[in-house]
């Protein structure tokens, strides 16, 4: 049973035009928004193997994952305590059992102690055990390893109960990645965000998913901090499996007929956004043509409307609208969801 939490009222004014186009807004979301909740990182299956692992860049953070020796996954910002060079420069790799600085060639433990501090020279006050990496806190949820960054973070099993609610016992365990692919986009990321929560805009903008849904019975609920989208297919032999969900603050889960899409909405500062799709298919199987298609035309439909949104935004014409108490809930829910982050 779904509990809806966002707001119940007839008329909902915007979030003003401001929250779009303020740098200053950008840095307080870093700080506030996604270091204090959990970011999907990667699939258990990029890093089965010891030493092995995946760095990526999280709202602005670099980060590192590496499974250990001992098989635990751990994980570091992707900074040396030396001078702030870069851990690692590629996106996966397996290393040689440390992790060694691109820069002074310091070397880390794959538990983040330091291990030599190359050619440093005598220094009678320098402690390497006092410069061990930066932690960052792991947590794997169906095969998916989300990355969260302070020390206090909501309980992930605990915002994702409405979701699992919702798959069942759907098995993604044999689940492996067929294929990443990244989209730039020149809008706020929040401007992305709030086009994925309704379906809205489908008829207008997506002719091709129209044609394979019931767009009249589209429906978006908000349970805790997730926003199902459900819709029946028109014909079982449809690309998509008629759900959608959105976990706050910025991940996805799209669901087709023959696996799944994981869609990270990743903010590089606050006027361009950069879509993460990773594609799980069974074993690690080629993503089917017609996916792909569905995926890469809802997608250009997408970037079309949300910069054309942005551009208006930034004209400064605009400075608050309506929401739709029908179609919006989410879309309200959201930005109540930033306001609290944020305390304003």
């Amino acid at each position: 049973m779904s509990h809806d939490t966002a707001p119940k009222v007839s008329a909902i004014v915007t979030a003003p035009a401001d929250w779009y186009v303020d740098p200053a807004q950008w840095q307080a979301e870093r700080r506030k928004v996604f270091a204090g909740n959990w970011q999907f990182l990667c699939h258990e299956s990029d890093v089965e193997a010891p030493r092995q692992w995946r760095a990526d860049v999280l709202a602005g953070f670099p980060v590192v994952v590496v499974r250990g020796d001992d098989g635990e996954l751990r994980g570091f910002h992707n900074v040396c305590r030396h001078r702030a060079g870069p851990l690692v420069k590629d996106e996966a790799g397996v290393c040689d059992g440390y992790l060694t600085c691109e820069y002074h060639g310091w070397k880390y433990m794959l538990d983040g102690r330091l291990r030599m501090a190359r050619d440093f020279g005598a220094a009678s006050d320098f402690d390497p055990r006092e410069y061990g990496l930066f932690p960052i806190r792991l947590a794997v949820w169906r095969g998916l390893v989300f990355a969260g960054l302070n020390e206090v973070l909501p309980d992930l099993d605990e915002e994702l109960k409405p979701l699992d609610a919702r798959l069942g016992v759907l098995d993604w365990s044999g689940f492996r990645v067929g294929l990443r692919r990244s989209h730039l986009l020149d809008c706020n990321w929040k401007t992305y965000v709030e086009n994925y929560l309704e379906g809205y805009h489908v008829p207008n903008v997506h002719p091709g998913l129209d044609a394979e849904i019931l767009s009249d019975q589209y429906k978006v609920t908000v349970d805790g901090k997730v926003a199902l989208h459900e819709v029946p297919p028109l014909s079982q032999d449809a690309v998509y499996d008629g759900v959608w969900a959105w976990l706050w603050p910025n991940v996805a889960i799209n669901v087709y007929q023959r696996g799944l899409m994981i869609e990270r909405m990743s903010p590089i500062g606050h006027d361009k956004t950069r879509l993460d799709y990773t594609y799980l298919t069974p074993g690690g199987e080629t993503v089917a043509a017609e996916t792909l298609a569905m995926s890469d035309q809802v997608t250009a439909e997408d970037k079309w409307i949300a910069e054309k949104v942005q551009e208006n935004l930034n004209a400064g014409v605009y400075r608050t609208g309506r929401l739709s108490p029908k179609h919006e809930i989410a879309v309200a829910a959201f930005q109540t969801w930033v306001r609290d982050a944020l305390e304003i």
